[in-house]
């Protein structure tokens, strides 16, 4: 621990935490998560009424507007639906190969265009599509893909490493091998199309998720220049599919995928070339996020107004997707109506123990199943000064399986906030575990990331898999039953069954540390190695 940390916590546990409502955790995870609410995807009649409830709650809770007088921040967007989208086919193999819309290969375009043309494109594989010189890695190092389609490697070179060392820090996924990596850097050096080819094990994730995220409308934020400098295609093919198009080509996809993990691969030239098209519907508009804040004392009773701790978690999900059994609403119950709850809850607790030091902030994102969006237009476009935000806690989903007896840091090692939680954490009689799954890139998945590329540290954790009642593998089964059963399906609905014990202890801990922020005058920064410690230092700099 370093030095001093502990004492911001000591002494918030001498003033017990008031009761997080489970009341609250149900009430507001049913009502968000019912079919009324329509999936709640951003700027349909669903998002309308999830935040206008999102902002009834704040206000019974005791908050404050938090944006100048007002409960939302615009975020503008821009949907484009592609429509008429052809068979990708592929010319110049031992034999033609073709990939059917949705079942073989999703397609999408972050250009705002109303036609995309791909036509008669050169496709190179270029391995995991990383260019990483502070680690000697350049997949993209003697080839030129301007104008040709790249078929890209999910995850990093290393994700099948039993640990979490190694030149991308083994099965704990860097930011590299995140799919929206691959697309900008596909975009950056210049690529027509990219292609990412779908693996469950290094995704994730199944196919079916693919399908359902990828079709139907796209959000982006609407920005000037139309986004004319992506990629005209991007998309995922399956698996199956890439060998097949690898053996036309008269080359082996395992050999090659094996090849690729090695530094100092260099891409080939597959000599087929590529063609898709589709139209798109272009709709711009805009979503929100919603602001409360409950003010810091004033500077005449020694407080800090001006200076703010956040409490974040996304209201939005996917709307309306592939039924199942009939059911074609993604309610999103446990992702993320659960964590909206809990931002709830916290703002109970918070208001009811009255105001802290600095200003507390709780932020309902919108826009975090398309890509983080809302959380990037307000680390873009911060109501409070980036400068002046202490830090914070993020939430993504809650415990409703049991109490656990471990507590899992998503992305540890970057913050000092691991730290001061570790203190809480221990305080519950439990312990601070590694990641289960570190393959899965937790850290760049979720609405903290915006924060901490603009230099804030903003703590994201949750319970473990070790249930007091099962123990690790009652907890595994129920990771993987959800992921399988429910995780972007219509079955993630919500259970009068589920057990919110856990769900009570973690959002203490997320009060603790919380509060402990805005009750004290610490302002915690990144450790020295992580990659954020520059920008926070710039940041702060005279401050």
């Amino acid at each position: 621990m370093l030095p001093g940390l502990a004492q911001p916590i000591a002494a918030q546990a001498t003033k017990p935490a008031p009761a997080i409502s489970v009341e609250t955790l149900k009430d507001v995870t049913k009502t968000l998560s019912s079919d009324a609410f329509e999936g709640r995807k951003p700027t349909t009649p669903g998002e309308t009424k999830a935040t206008e409830y999102i902002v009834e709650r704040f206000k019974a809770a005791g908050l404050k507007p938090g944006n100048d007088g007002k409960w939302f921040q615009d975020v503008p967007l821009v949907e484009l639906t592609a429509r008429n989208v052809t068979p990708m086919t592929f010319k110049g193999g031992k034999t033609p190969v073709s990939f059917a819309y949705r079942s073989d290969m999703v397609l999408a375009t972050y250009r705002v265009t109303p036609k995309i043309d791909l036509k008669d494109s050169p496709v190179v594989f270029v391995g995991y599509g990383i260019t990483a010189p502070e680690r000697g890695w350049d997949d993209y190092a003697g080839v030129d893909v301007r104008g040709k389609t790249v078929v890209i490697l999910v995850n990093d070179p290393d994700w099948q490493a039993p640990n979490n060392t190694g030149l991308f820090e083994g099965r704990a996924m860097t930011y590299y091998g995140r799919w929206t990596y691959k697309f900008e850097e596909a975009a950056r050096h210049g690529a027509a199309g990219a292609l990412i080819v779908h693996e469950t094990a290094p995704a994730a994730y199944g196919w079916g998720v693919v399908q359902s995220s990828w079709t139907g409308p796209q959000l982006e934020l609407d920005e000037k220049g139309d986004h004319a400098d992506q990629s005209q295609a991007i998309g995922w093919i399956q698996l199956d599919k890439a060998r097949a198009l690898f053996a036309s080509a008269g080359q082996n996809f395992d050999a090659l995928n094996k090849a690729a993990k090695v530094k100092g691969f260099k891409a080939v030239p597959l000599g087929v070339t590529a063609s898709a098209s589709f139209d798109t519907t272009i709709k711009r508009q805009a979503s929100k996020n919603v602001v409360g804040i409950l003010p810091g004392k004033p500077a005449a009773q020694g407080g800090a107004p001006g200076e703010y701790v956040f409490h974040t978690a996304h209201w939005d999900h996917l709307g309306r997707c592939d039924p199942v059994d009939g059911d074609n609403i993604c309610n999103g119950a446990l992702d993320n109506a659960s964590g909206v709850a809990g931002l709830v809850a916290l703002a109970e607790a918070n208001t009811k123990a009255g105001p802290a030091r600095r200003s507390t902030v709780f932020l309902a994102v919108t826009c975090e199943e398309c890509g983080l969006l809302g959380s990037r237009y307000y680390a873009e476009h911060p109501i409070y000064p980036m400068a002046q935000t202490v830090g914070g806690v993020n939430m993504d989903g809650l415990n409703v399986v049991g109490r656990a007896k471990d507590f899992v840091v998503t992305g540890a090692g970057k913050s000092e906030l691991e730290d001061m939680m570790k203190t809480l954490v221990v305080a519950q009689d439990r312990v601070v575990k590694p990641e289960p799954n570190p393959e899965r890139g937790s850290y760049f998945r979720s609405d903290h990331f915006a924060f901490a590329r603009a230099g804030v540290p903003m703590f994201y954790g949750e319970s473990g898999e070790d249930l007091r009642v099962g123990g690790t593998a009652a907890g595994h089964a129920a990771t993987e039953d959800y992921i399988v059963h429910r995780y972007h399906k219509p079955q993630d609905e919500y259970n009068a069954a589920w057990d919110w014990s856990g769900a009570v202890e973690d959002l203490t801990l997320y009060y603790g540390l919380g509060r402990a922020l805005a009750d004290g005058t610490r302002w915690p920064n990144w450790y020295s190695t992580a990659e954020f410690r520059a920008i926070r230092d710039k940041s702060r700099a005279g401050k």
